[in-house]
């Protein structure tokens, strides 16, 4: 893994050296050679991919010079889009309007690919014809290759490129361009953020904080459907899970509606928890379900976990500490008209555990397992404290009568920093519950939060000793 990070290190690094001299990644070539079998054979192909989803690196740098705002947009902090507007010279042919059709179609790989940006405009010198914009990249020094000297042959078209002054405005630049062209040279340039119906989130860096909005306001421009758009000032450490923001652009209606495998939810940002990150993991434990389960949701939100189970025809206990979060809930409830199969609480987590939870179980568990169709499952989504809570389960069916049952399935989240993230959340898990559980659970990692820490989820029975086990006086 180290060698592996070296190595993407260095290839970055060589990209950017040899751009200018439009050599292909030489020193990559030679560490290939230098140290042969020793580097992942997946090594080219992930590398691939990475520059795919990070468009700051993946442009040429002729590209990026031709597309470049101009150098006095550098520093803005309250967007101006008049400043972003500058004039380039890119080839272009002279065509009568009435073969454009086929000519595009015989060109396309030679066409002017920039988005946003017209490839056929009308030719001031002549209402008969049109003028075809060519990608400057493909036709160096403005003059044609062989293929398209071909193709302008078969079409009766004289082989003649001529200049074209193309001016290019703000809405001719993308997102990332814009950032990198404003902030601070060298610095980070973050343009990513999660989308939360018409809500854009971001967490931006300290050196990003002077621009924030004017990167709110490019964020709105760039992505339809984008109405608002919030930075987060704060980490969660509240007891309902919220964080405090501010609101950067657009309009400040917090309330939205999102939708995440295949079911509706309606909620208000500023005031509960949602992350549109954990869309496959929901439903990743909502395939573990069959109808006619019981579901317990320790720390249920809004819904995202209750709701699909309920949907599933399962039997669901949700309840969340958070007032907002509880109201919510019901409001999600009667949206997708499942009110009928949730029992929505309002307490803290060690209480639903020792009270709804272990009464419920308390008319299930005793069944023997024959008889016992149903399966018990406990989700405790609460990644920052919810391996604190396992101590509940000590002795929890304690004093009740029980045979060969199926034990409850717990699936608790945790967030590690450790250089094993699933033998650390192993053994929490097991502190807190007082009991082994190797060999009896698994451990399945669920998102990168952020460097070196880690969101996992640990599932396992409740061990027998544990529930049913009497306390020492």
């Amino acid at each position: 893994l180290w060698r592996f990070g070296f190595f993407a290190r260095l290839l970055k690094t060589n990209h950017f050296r040899t751009a200018a001299s439009n050599t292909s990644f030489p020193a990559v070539r030679m560490l290939l050679a230098q140290y042969p079998g020793r580097i992942p054979g997946s090594f080219v192909k992930v590398q691939r991919s990475s520059f795919v989803t990070m468009p700051e690196i993946v442009e040429d740098k002729a590209d990026l010079e031709l597309y470049l705002p101009p150098p006095r947009v550098r520093g803005m902090t309250q967007l101006d889009r008049e400043a972003f507007k500058r004039t380039i010279v890119v080839p272009a042919l002279k065509v009568k309007k009435d073969i454009i059709g086929s000519l595009l179609k015989s060109l396309k790989h030679t066409l002017l690919q920039r988005p946003g940006l017209k490839r056929v405009i009308e030719d001031p010198d002549d209402e008969n014809s049109r003028l075809v914009m060519l990608d400057p990249h493909k036709i160096p020094e403005f003059s044609l290759g062989g293929s398209e000297q071909e193709v302008l042959k078969q079409f009766d078209i004289p082989p003649v490129v001529c200049k074209h002054n193309l001016e290019l405005t703000y809405d001719s630049f993308k997102l990332e361009e814009i950032l990198r062209a404003v902030l601070p040279e060298g610095q980070e340039v973050t343009s990513g953020f999660s989308r939360v119906g018409h809500i854009a989130h971001l967490n931006l860096r300290d050196h990003q904080l002077p621009y924030r909005y004017l990167i709110g306001q490019v964020i709105i421009d760039k992505n339809p459907g984008v109405t608002c758009v919030v930075n987060k000032t704060s980490i969660i450490d509240s007891t309902y899970r919220n964080f405090e923001m501010e609101v950067l652009a657009g309009e400040s209606n917090l309330v939205t509606k999102v939708k995440e495998n295949n079911t509706a939810y309606e909620l208000d940002f500023s005031k509960v928890y949602w992350n549109p990150r954990l869309s496959t993991e929901h439903g990743r434990i909502i395939e573990l379900l069959k109808p006619g389960d019981v579901l317990f949701d320790v720390f249920a939100g809004v819904g995202p976990f209750a709701i699909p189970a309920a949907k599933k025809k399962c039997r669901v206990f949700a309840n969340d500490l958070n007032p907002e979060s509880y109201t919510w809930l019901l409001h999600n409830c009667k949206l997708n008209k499942v009110s009928d199969k949730i029992k929505a609480f309002n307490m803290d987590g060690r209480d639903f555990l020792r009270g709804p939870v272990r009464e419920e179980l308390s008319k299930g568990l005793p069944l023997e397992a024959e008889e016992q169709k149903t399966s018990f499952h406990i989700v405790m989504n609460l990644p920052a404290l919810a391996l604190d809570f396992l101590d509940a389960f000590r002795h929890l069916m304690a004093g009740v009568a029980h045979g060969a049952m199926v034990l409850p399935t717990v699936h608790c989240y945790a967030f590690s920093k450790h250089h094993d993230p699933a033998e650390d959340v192993r053994q929490r898990a097991e502190a807190s519950l007082g009991a082994s559980l190797r060999g009896h659970c698994s451990v399945h990692p669920v998102r990168n939060v952020a460097p070196n820490k880690e969101m996992m989820c640990i599932s396992f029975q409740i061990p027998d000793d544990v529930l049913y086990g009497r306390p020492c006086p």
